[in-house]
């Protein structure tokens, strides 16, 4: 008596083949492996101890109508961030802020104005010092072009308030962005090749005369995809953890949750391989395509440098890509100390964008 057909060994036979051609493919591990450590690598050893930039505050106490406010939020390569109090104390505390700056008018006759400061131990003192030099600079011109007789306008407290806080380095802000854009790569790149192959060369016509249903076909070539991508993860997010100190807030755990949120990352990004495959014509045309999918993210969501740098008009956008908040989602997971049950927004609108990109793929994918 013969035994009746297995859909799920038939599966797992497909993903081992699968897996086995992805890791003998140059292209793919140089994809997923090369360039994503490249980048940390030069990132990691560039900014170890550094920070993204100045950036500061204005205390809600501060006298604004006073000439040094204006000053102040014009200085280049300062920039003033202007949030609710409370973000503002969350920045700060997190090193994201230089330090909140607080200007007092003097009660006296001299000096016009006190400058206050309010760091935390998070911040990089060089970053410190320099927004001190910036801010006696610009006293000392004032001093110099209106009133060269009279008593320094304004004087800086040399006791600098410091809150507790935690080391936020360049590799926390990078790693997860590079990490979420080799996910939507291997999404996007590699189910988009690899289906389209398949249904070039036939293999697909091959596999419906054997048993196997097409929806455990795709489930095994899903499943080769989900493991080599989860191994790079892994690779990834070892490296930056031994190697440049990358912050794992919560050790082991935020770690899992880290390689949970590269799956739901990958699955929604392969639906997106799925739509540029069914679309393309020919295999010359899936890279544009594949383009036009990836390049905006990897510019506009946050990889390199935060959103709340690009103009007013295009952060709108930059906030309904979904590697925007796959990315926000491994930051808050990795450093903040959130957890998965504390990224619901970022999961609803990536939940959001996988029954788009399915129902997409479905409409869109050729089996032949």
């Amino acid at each position: 008596m013969s035994k009746s057909y297995s859909q799920f060994k038939a599966m797992l036979a497909v993903a081992k083949a699968g897996l086995i051609a992805i890791f003998r493919s140059p292209s793919a591990v140089a994809f997923s492996f090369a360039f994503p450590l490249i980048f940390i690598l030069v990132f990691g050893f560039l900014g170890s101890g550094g920070r993204i930039s100045i950036r500061a505050a204005f205390d809600p106490g501060t006298d604004t109508t006073n000439y040094l406010y204006g000053i102040i939020k014009t200085i280049p390569g300062l920039r003033i961030i202007e949030k609710p109090e409370v973000e503002i104390k969350e920045d700060l505390e997190k090193g994201r802020l230089t330090a909140v700056i607080a200007i007092q008018k003097n009660k006296n006759a001299s000096p016009a104005y006190f400058i206050n400061l309010k760091s935390s131990e998070a911040v990089n003192p060089q970053n410190l010092q320099v927004l001190r030099s910036i801010l006696e600079s610009i006293i000392k011109n004032i001093d110099h072009q209106k009133y060269p007789d009279a008593p320094t306008v304004a004087v800086i407290n040399n006791h600098i308030e410091k809150i507790p806080g935690r080391t936020y380095r360049t590799i926390d802000f990078i790693l997860p962005g590079q990490l979420g854009f080799s996910l939507l790569s291997a999404g996007v790149f590699g189910v988009a090749f690899l289906f389209f192959s398949l249904r070039q060369t036939l293999v697909l016509k091959r596999f419906f005369a054997t048993p196997i249903s097409r929806t455990f076909i795709v489930l095994g070539e899903g499943l080769s995809r989900v493991t080599f991508q989860l191994i790079t993860s892994v690779v990834i997010l070892l490296v930056g953890y031994y190697f440049f100190h990358f912050t794992l807030i919560h050790g082991w755990i935020t770690f899992i949750e880290l390689l949970v949120l590269s799956f739901i990352g990958l699955v929604v990004f392969m639906s997106l391989g799925f739509v540029v495959s069914g679309i393309a014509k020919n295999e010359s045309a899936i890279p544009p395509l594949a383009n036009i999918v990836t390049l905006p993210q990897f510019l506009l969501a946050g990889t390199f440098f935060p959103i709340d740098n690009f103009p007013a008009w295009l952060q709108p956008f930059c906030k309904i890509l979904p590697l925007t908040h796959l990315n926000d989602a491994m930051r808050n997971v990795a450093f903040e100390g959130a957890h998965l049950t504390d990224c619901g927004k970022q999961l609803g609108i990536l939940a959001i964008w996988a029954v788009v990109g399915y129902a997409l793929a479905v409409k869109a994918f050729k089996w032949e």
